[in-house]
């Protein structure tokens, strides 16, 4: 079985040399976001994460209509926040994405509270379910008739559609209650954020069990860092310099500012770092040192190639299929997994089952 490499660009805002000190040149923006993107093109990733923040960048659907046609094999995976758009204009935006795409788009469904609104955990995630049910029925080319909490409407699909005339597929992450429920019954890969192997492995138990439930079958991703270098030692050397200036008041302030800076993911991140060691291994090559100035996925994994290698070879085991992997600053580290480590994967994206 391949699995999927992904890479991540910093459209919100999260790019240093060193963690929590800003520089111009790496922030948000068309020229950074659209030079980390057609690199990882070049390099030969499956797939790149476009994410969403309202505070803290430039916006992922504009971002993806713009670099579409300037990318020529690699998919792009666009965050979409529930509730920003009216479902039936975002069928249509994605539908158009992926024409100009040829097929290369796939959807990460956001469910964090929209600007200036705070819901409860339930609500969010009941209007998550209902768009995720709309939207792939409209980009199914499906008529839909649905009263609910947030949408009511009764509608023909949009006459623009995908190049396979399905929905593409839907990535969606979540460790509370209501969001495991919904990603069980409504997602098609079930993303998560660095924990421990058993940690890991307990969750995927969980969530198998969970979309049994509804008579489906969960892929899984997994989200987290990297620092690659020839050596165990330069790459800790590389992960202490990345630490080297940050400072604790403007970590924090960093963590708060994320729409999602109260989420369960993100309490668990906070509790993965406190169970880490003295140096910040939360287990072998599991660093969690990238957490004190970022709120969500906040480890690393840190290693030699064959550390980084049998890592992910560790993961796919218990089950993983995708992999969405970042690193500080994003260009270099790009270059440097696809150097050491990507040409030792049998990789390819993710295709729907039939």
């Amino acid at each position: 079985m391949s699995v999927e490499v992904s890479w991540f660009s910093a459209l919100c805002d999260d790019d240093y040399q060193y963690l929590g000190v800003h520089d111009e040149s790496l922030k948000s923006s068309w020229s950074h976001c659209s030079s980390i993107t057609r690199t990882a093109d070049r390099l030969g990733y499956d797939s790149i994460l476009l994410p969403s923040g309202y505070q803290l960048g430039i916006d992922s659907v504009a971002f993806a209509g713009g670099i579409a046609p300037l990318t020529e094999q690699i998919r792009l995976l666009v965050a979409v926040r529930c509730g920003e758009l009216w479902v039936p204009q975002l069928a249509r935006q994605l539908a158009t994405l992926d024409q100009m795409l040829g097929g290369r788009l796939s959807i990460n469904i956001i469910s964090s509270d929209m600007p200036g609104e705070s819901l409860e955990s339930v609500d969010r995630y009941q209007r998550t379910r209902e768009t995720m049910h709309v939207l792939r029925d409209l980009l199914n080319g499906k008529s839909v008739a649905t009263k609910g909490e947030f949408l009511n409407l009764t509608l023909d699909p949009p006459n623009v559609r995908t190049v396979s005339g399905q929905s593409p597929l839907f990535y969606f992450g979540g460790l509370s209650e209501p969001a495991r429920q919904v990603a069980a019954e409504c997602a098609d890969v079930f993303l998560m954020w660095p924990g421990t192997m058993p940690e890991i492995n307990h969750i995927l138990t969980d969530m198998r069990t969970r979309a049994a439930a509804f008579n489906r079958h969960l892929r899984f991703g997994y989200r987290v860092h990297v620092i690659v270098r020839e050596s165990e030692n330069e790459a800790i050397d590389a992960s202490r310099r990345l630490l080297s200036r940050l400072n604790d008041s403007e970590g924090a302030r960093i963590r708060a500012q994320s729409l999602d800076s109260s989420s369960a993911g993100v309490r668990a991140q906070g509790q993965l770092r406190e169970s880490a060691d003295d140096d910040g291994f939360a287990e072998e090559n599991l660093w969690t040192g990238i957490g004190r100035a970022r709120s969500g996925c906040g480890a690393a994994l840190v290693g030699d190639p064959d550390q980084i290698l049998s890592k992910l070879m560790q993961y796919k085991e218990l089950g993983i299929e995708s992999f969405i992997l970042s690193g500080y600053p994003h260009h270099d580290e790009c270059d440097l997994f696809a150097r050491y480590v990507l040409p030792e994967l049998d990789h390819g994206v993710l295709t729907r089952r039939t």
